[in-house]
C-alpha cells in the first residue's frame, strides 16, 4: 500500500524545471537502458513546453524540489470521436517512492486528458517491472495486448 509521507504538489513543468528534470529523464532512460542523443533530449524537452505541440509534462515537487515527472501525448484514434492520451514516460527518483506521486501523476495526466476531451489515457511498462505494475493495477485495468515493435 502507498503511503504519503510528505506534502507533494503536482503541476505543469516550466522553462525554469529543465535542470531539475534532467536527471530525472536521464534516470527513466537508464531504468530502461535507452540511449537518446543530446539532441534528441533537448527537441523532447523543447516539445514538451510548446504549447503547439500534442505533448505535456507534470512534475512531482516537494520542500525539496522536482522528483518525479509525467510526460503525455494526446493523438487521434480511430474508434472515438476524442483524442487518447498515450502517458508515454512516468519516473519517481528511487529515494522517492512509497510517497504517492506516482498516484498522483497519472492522475494529473488523466484530469488533463479529460479536460482536453480525450476518451482514454494509456500507457506500457515492462513485464518485468513489479513495482510500476503494482500501483497500474490499483489506478487502471490491464487491455491484455501485447506491444509489437518494428525499429525504421
Amino acid at each position: 500500500m502507498e503511503r504519503v509521507t510528505e506534502a507533494v504538489v503536482i503541476r505543469p513543468l516550466a522553462a525554469g524545471d529543465r535542470e531539475a528534470w534532467l536527471p530525472l529523464w536521464r534516470g527513466y532512460l537508464e531504468f530502461y537502458r535507452a540511449t537518446i542523443a543530446d539532441d534528441g533530449t533537448a527537441l523532447t524537452w523543447q516539445r514538451l513546453l510548446d504549447p503547439s505541440e500534442p505533448m505535456t509534462a507534470f512534475g512531482a515537487f516537494d520542500d525539496r524540489g522536482l522528483f518525479g515527472i509525467a510526460h503525455a501525448i494526446l493523438h487521434r484514434s480511430t474508434w472515438t470521436a476524442g483524442d487518447y492520451c498515450y502517458l508515454q514516460d512516468l519516473f519517481v527518483a528511487p529515494d522517492r517512492r512509497g510517497t504517492g506521486a506516482g498516484a498522483a501523476l497519472i492522475e494529473a495526466v488523466c484530469e488533463f486528458a479529460k479536460r482536453e476531451g480525450a476518451s482514454r489515457v494509456h500507457w506500457l511498462t515492462h513485464e518485468t517491472n513489479e513495482t510500476a505494475r503494482r500501483l497500474y493495477d490499483k489506478v487502471a485495468e490491464r487491455s491484455g495486448f501485447i506491444q509489437y515493435r518494428r525499429m525504421l
